[in-house]
């Protein structure tokens, strides 16, 4: 089977005069984990924001699988496989774990009524969602709430997953799992985007990543050549971070 393919090409976005992302070009396929780095401010979730559709850009182009879906709105590309967790909850707090997953299944016309009831149990399985799959949104902990999102944005079968901090608001038992099943979900051949300010946990399970700055791209290649780069240790990782990825 050939591998997915996501292409972003030179990608611009402007606010009046200030321009907050320039130029900025990635490319990744199934089953890569790639990081998005950088300071608060510097522009990372204004790409993500483009790249699924949130917001316009004011150049560049997105390519999902060959086609140019630059044009498209949120809810086309995700149905041609682009899938989004902001950082803020977003699972219905008043609905059950297994009816968060049961309302995306239900747009999988792909799929027969058995088959979505299939996979809901395989999803809550494969989460750990078995002994909270009838509480509310709103009784779970931050681990908890975390994989059902993962899980329900699953449900929509995407080819590209992009997770805005999945570790943020989490205690370490938590990251640990969540970096367990990401890459569970590499390996069954979803590509990863992922942004976050926990450097070390993201470094650790990403093929390769972009450090950006100011809205440009700054530094990019695999841990150990981020970890070695002068001008990334001198303006993001400082001083304190070792360049085997931890705090001194």
């Amino acid at each position: 089977m050939a591998k997915a393919t996501l292409q972003v090409e030179n990608l611009k976005k402007r606010y009046g005069r200030k321009t907050v992302v320039k130029d900025i070009s990635l490319q990744m396929e199934s089953s890569q984990i790639i990081g998005l780095l950088g300071p608060n401010g510097a522009g990372k979730t204004t790409m993500f924001y483009m790249i699924v559709g949130f917001i316009k850009s004011d150049g560049g182009r997105i390519l999902l699988n060959g086609r140019n879906v630059t044009s498209l709105p949120m809810y086309s590309r995700s149905r041609l496989g682009l899938s989004y967790l902001p950082q803020e909850p977003s699972i219905f707090r008043k609905l059950t774990v297994e009816d968060n997953l049961k309302l995306v299944m239900e747009t999988r016309n792909d799929l027969t009524r058995s088959e979505k009831r299939e996979n809901i149990e395989s999803l809550i399985e494969e989460f750990g969602l078995q002994g909270v799959r009838k509480q509310f949104g709103y009784t779970l902990s931050g681990g908890e709430r975390r994989r059902t999102e993962i899980a329900r944005a699953l449900a929509s079968n995407p080819l590209f997953l992009l997770l805005d901090e999945p570790f943020a608001g989490i205690d370490p038992k938590a990251v640990f799992e969540i970096k367990r099943l990401i890459k569970t979900l590499a390996e069954r051949g979803i590509g990863i985007l992922i942004t976050d300010h926990n450097v070390r946990d993201t470094l650790e399970i990403t093929h390769e990543s972009l450090i950006i700055n100011e809205g440009e791209v700054l530094a990019s290649g695999k841990r150990s050549d981020l970890l070695r780069n002068e001008e990334a240790r001198r303006i993001y990782f400082g001083d304190d971070f070792s360049r085997e990825g931890e705090l001194t």
